[in-house]
């Protein structure tokens, strides 16, 4: 029997234990297992390789993304990092002009110092994605929205730019959760989560996953899983199965909120742009409106000239200024410090994080309560 996503956040991948009937998945706490003789076991031998808790969870998060494969990891950066272990020196990527900067520094840091470069592009401009198409480029690697500009790209036609030059795609997709959009069958090879964020929902498990659809991509991926060993432990697996039962409502309040603040922000005259793709005037609303169920609950916006950014995160009192995001409690962070500083000032300010650029991840508390508290501190801000 097939069921909707509400009901598979709940029952989907492994449901409950069939040997004790209990209804949630047990937390295996062991690092090894008894096997029977040499060369024979149970399935199971090592908790890096595999552990029943994490198995659950991989197979949960792949239902939910529509595909055939999960793979649950110790951070979102961890799951990055065993993705772009796929590619060799000489290998190159397509990347969204604005990315995470953890993603932009592992690139830049990490993986060019083993001969895999990569271009910037503005991925929702298809054009520019031809262009850089060239045969050293092995794959795209695209965020939709996009972090932090929420920039929106077509990923159907994008996976079609891809297979036509047999590249693979690469989508991060912790912005909207798989309840809200699944890449898999806009045309993706490889979908990617901080499963930190929203997938977790409570600020408190860091986590990362891939799912795939491919057998051999994924023996591939679950190779390197095994051999670089960033897995994630069998108690954070548990809570990360937890969180997910309550996506579907927590996903349904964080976006009804996130557009009545990004409307009353766009109105109240004291912002100069507000970037959240579930207003008509967003240049990706129709877009994402055909590739997915909603625009999600991040908003970044600029202060008008006279209002201090400084003075307004510090004058927050029910929102709180913190990395992170996807939380149930409302988070402000000012990226060009924060979350994407990794990245220079000049590439920084060519695609618009700018100095004064805020970023919101709204929350799931009272809309009145953010909103009245975004007011008292942006006129606190003068």
């Amino acid at each position: 029997m097939s069921y909707k996503i509400e009901s598979l956040l709940i029952h989907g991948g492994i449901d409950g234990d069939e040997t004790t009937g209990a209804v949630n998945v047990p937390v295996y706490q062991t690092s090894t297992y008894k096997q029977d003789g040499i060369g024979e076991n149970r399935g199971w031998e090592y908790s890096r390789t595999g552990n029943p808790t994490r198995a659950a969870l991989e197979k949960l998060v792949a239902d939910l993304e529509h595909g055939q494969y999960g793979l649950a990891f110790a951070s979102g950066l961890a799951a990055i990092n065993t993705v772009l272990s796929l590619f060799k020196s000489g290998d190159k990527l397509i990347v969204s002009d604005n990315i995470y900067g953890g993603t932009f520094r592992i690139l830049d840091n990490v993986f060019k110092n083993f001969g895999i470069t990569y271009e910037i592009v503005n991925t929702s401009d298809l054009s520019e994605i031809e262009n850089a198409i060239s045969p050293e480029v092995k794959a795209i690697y695209v965020e939709s929205p996009a972090n932090p500009l929420l920039t929106i790209t077509d990923i159907k036609a994008v996976s079609e730019i891809a297979k036509k030059n047999d590249k693979l795609l690469i989508v991060d997709n912790t912005f909207l959760t798989p309840y809200l959009q699944r890449p898999i069958d806009l045309g993706a090879d490889i979908v990617i989560h901080s499963g930190t964020k929203y997938l977790g929902g409570h600020s408190d498990t860091i986590s990362g996953f891939v799912v795939v659809n491919d057998k051999a991509l994924s023996e591939r991926l679950y190779y390197l899983q095994n051999a670089i060993g960033g897995v994630l432990a069998p108690w954070d697996s548990f809570l990360m199965i937890r969180g997910i039962k309550t996506l579907g409502v927590r996903m349904d309040r964080h976006v009804a909120n996130a557009q009545k603040i990004a409307e009353w922000l766009s109105e109240s005259g004291y912002v100069e742009k507000v970037y959240y793709p579930g207003l008509k005037s967003d240049p990706g609303y129709e877009i994402q409106k055909k590739q997915a169920d909603g625009p999600g609950a991040m908003i970044s916006f600029v202060l008008n000239k006279g209002y201090d950014y400084r003075k307004f995160v510090k004058a927050l009192k029910l929102v709180t200024l913190a990395e992170s995001l996807g939380g149930v409690e409302s988070l402000v962070c000012h990226p060009a410090s924060m979350t994407h500083a990794a990245i220079p000032y000049e590439i920084r300010k060519q695609v618009g994080i700018v100095d004064e650029l805020i970023r919101l991840s709204v929350g799931i508390e009272n809309v009145d309560d953010i909103i009245a508290d975004l007011k008292q501190a942006i006129e606190a801000s003068k």
